[in-house]
């Protein structure tokens, strides 16, 4: 898809970290709990701003539980073969009655206001949890080599939502590890409206697999206030997400976010129990390549206090590079690392770049 908006993709230095802890205790010690329902009233329909009004307003250090919504309407359900009355009403409530969309597709759930965060602080999205809103999704035919979509272009899939399955026939059988194909926060004020499509430096339609519950987000904040949107469920998805969609669903999520002063960084970086993963974005797949790899580079620097040549050499002989989506205008690339290689299971701490 080609958004209306793009964001300048020039490579931008790589992160500034330093990383003490000590916000995060700070913040987990007042944490209150949230719940954000998917309504008219609280969804981004197709678009990240920094004009965007906010919808709820929490602390640095709290919990939010967010629920999101399927990238379709209920009138593609049903042609897909949906029966009327398995439409979530709020798929129908927000469709009927949100007239100010675009320039991209995906219902949004947010933004979230983070008080303290502003710009260039990093705005930490602990992934407690993803878990399945309703027993089907779908996955629709478009992407990387359209020329392979038959008629009808969108499959109707039922989940097991007991045995975490989805069933394709054939003896196909899918493991469902849910995650939030969008997170992200406002770009930078002169951006404008952003289209939700292409994923880049404000994190957005990612489609990273690996950001699973479990999984740390860490995401550059552009504007007060870091104003998070959250959607894009998926229950599963392959690394490349080659025809455009996952198994899409709608999802219900809980998050913890903390506002870290102490961290800067220029693209989206996180961490899994076992990884750490650097990712770059950008039109172009070679440019996104080398932004993702010089991310890893420079974190190695930063993380082992590295010459710049035994951190590249390090990222090329025990980080994996992998492509994460080729079909949202901007493509992914994402680099994964193991704690264990570094001598670490723990969080990013004790680092800086300057």
């Amino acid at each position: 898809m080609h958004p209306r908006h793009v964001l300048s993709l020039a490579t931008i230095p790589v992160a500034a970290l330093l990383l003490t802890g000590a916000s995060c205790l700070s913040a987990q010690a007042s944490s209150h709990f949230h719940h954000l329902a998917a309504t008219p009233h609280t969804v981004a329909y197709g678009y990240y701003s920094a004009a965007a009004t906010p919808v709820l307003r929490v602390a640095s250090g709290d919990t939010v539980e967010v629920e999101t919504l399927l990238t379709n309407t209920p009138r593609g359900l049903e042609r897909a073969g949906l029966p009327p009355a398995e439409v979530q009403q709020s798929l129908r409530n927000v469709v009927d009655s949100v007239t100010d969309r675009g320039p991209g597709g995906h219902i949004l759930t947010g933004p979230i206001f983070v008080t303290g965060a502003d710009s260039g602080d990093v705005l930490e999205i602990r992934i407690l949890d993803a878990h399945l809103a309703i027993p089907y999704a779908y996955n629709g035919c478009s992407g990387f080599l359209r020329d392979n979509c038959g008629d009808p272009r969108t499959r109707l899939i039922r989940l097991d939502t007991t045995g975490m399955v989805a069933s394709l026939g054939d003896g196909i059988v899918i493991p469902l590890h849910p995650f939030f194909g969008s997170m992200g926060v406002a770009p930078p004020r002169d951006s404008g409206r952003v289209s939700s499509n292409p994923p880049s430096i404000h994190g957005g339609n990612m489609d990273n697999k690996e950001l699973v519950a479990g999984t740390t987000l860490y995401l550059p904040v552009w504007t007060a206030g870091a104003l998070l949107e959250i959607g894009d469920g998926h229950a599963a998805q392959g690394d490349g997400e080659v025809d455009q969609t996952a198994i899409e669903t709608s999802l219900t999520g809980r998050f913890q976010l903390i506002v870290r002063k102490d961290i800067h960084l220029s693209w989206p970086m996180a961490e899994t129990p076992t990884d750490y993963i650097t990712m770059g974005m950008d039109r172009d797949l070679t440019k996104a390549t080398q932004i993702c790899v010089q991310q890893m580079v420079d974190f190695l620097m930063a993380k082992k206090l590295l010459p710049r040549v035994e951190a590249y050499r390090l990222a090329s002989i025990a980080a994996n590079l992998r492509i994460t989506e080729l079909v949202d205008g901007n493509v992914g690339v994402h680099m994964m690392i193991a704690k264990t290689v570094l001598g670490t299971t723990g969080g990013i701490k004790g680092v800086r770049v300057d």
